[in-house]
């Protein structure tokens, strides 16, 4: 793997503190059982894509594929290694912070582009303008869910790179939208169409299919792919295409969270 490092290293931060998911607020995190506010998923995805942009430069990000996994919290201030092994047919991730393996995943590259799916299939639709509670009749299988674009101006290109502690110059030189913008707007999917408690993101496949450029209004198109209860957990999972200005696929992305935690299942 001599094109890119080992291991890449960060300090973790804590982009979310005073977002309306609770999860990453620490009084309330330490309440259902955490040492305090978690590190958001979306984070340590983007800690994790380092490597594979470092393997394979923009190409990773216009016909790459990852998946990431996330087992075991990560909090403001960690220092966190990214570990990868190169395979024949890919980059092994492994996230580890205090001593333990906290994330995994892996990271590949398609030798030619990816067809995208056809954007038809995709249902769009606006924004619910009333959230109701996340349930399974809101987030029921086949629902679809739709947000506002989001225009990535260059300051916000920025805020989100800094965010994530991105220590590569290619994004704000070229002008290229980070991984996390992308994989964040499925988080957006649920918190602008559904009202949740403290949740949390603990996977996703993404499937990237164009590069995102500052300036490109980012829409996503999910459906509710599945909707179910495993160790007391409520879990929900998108299958959603975001795409940039409403015309270019950029990612394909299966999105698995836990909308109610058995925490306060319980309760």
């Amino acid at each position: 793997m001599s094109a890119a490092p080992l291991t890449y290293t960060v300090e973790a931060y804590n982009t979310a503190k005073a977002h309306e998911n609770k999860i990453h607020d620490d009084a309330v995190a330490r309440g259902l059982g955490f040492a305090g506010g978690l590190v958001p998923g979306v984070e340590i995805y983007g800690y994790m894509t380092h490597l594979p942009v470092a393997r394979w430069g923009r190409a990773w990000l216009e016909r790459g594929m990852a998946e990431c996994r996330f087992t075991r919290p990560i909090y403001e201030g960690d220092i966190v290694a990214v570990r990868a092994t190169e395979t024949a047919e890919r980059l092994e991730l492994v996230v580890e912070s205090r001593g333990i393996a906290c994330a995994g995943g892996w990271a590949a590259l398609t030798p030619t582009p990816t067809t995208p799916p056809a954007i038809a299939g995709f249902r769009r639709v606006p924004e619910r303008a009333f959230r109701p509670a996340a349930d399974d009749i809101s987030l029921a299988p086949d629902t679809w869910l739709g947000i506002e674009p989001v225009q990535v101006t260059p300051e916000l290109a920025a805020e989100y790179i800094a965010g994530v502690r991105e220590t590569a110059t290619m994004y704000a030189d070229a002008g290229l939208v980070h991984p996390v913008t992308v994989l964040r707007l499925c988080n957006l999917a649920l918190t602008r169409n559904v009202v949740l408690g403290p949740w949390i993101h603990v996977g996703s496949t993404v499937q990237n299919l164009a590069a995102a450029r500052f300036g490109d209004a980012l829409g996503i198109r999910a459906r509710v792919s599945a909707n179910y209860q495993r160790k007391g957990h409520r879990f929900v999972e998108l299958d959603a295409l975001v795409l940039a200005n409403d015309v270019t696929p950029i990612a394909r992305i299966s999105h698995v969270a836990i909308y109610r935690p058995r925490q306060l299942e319980a309760r």
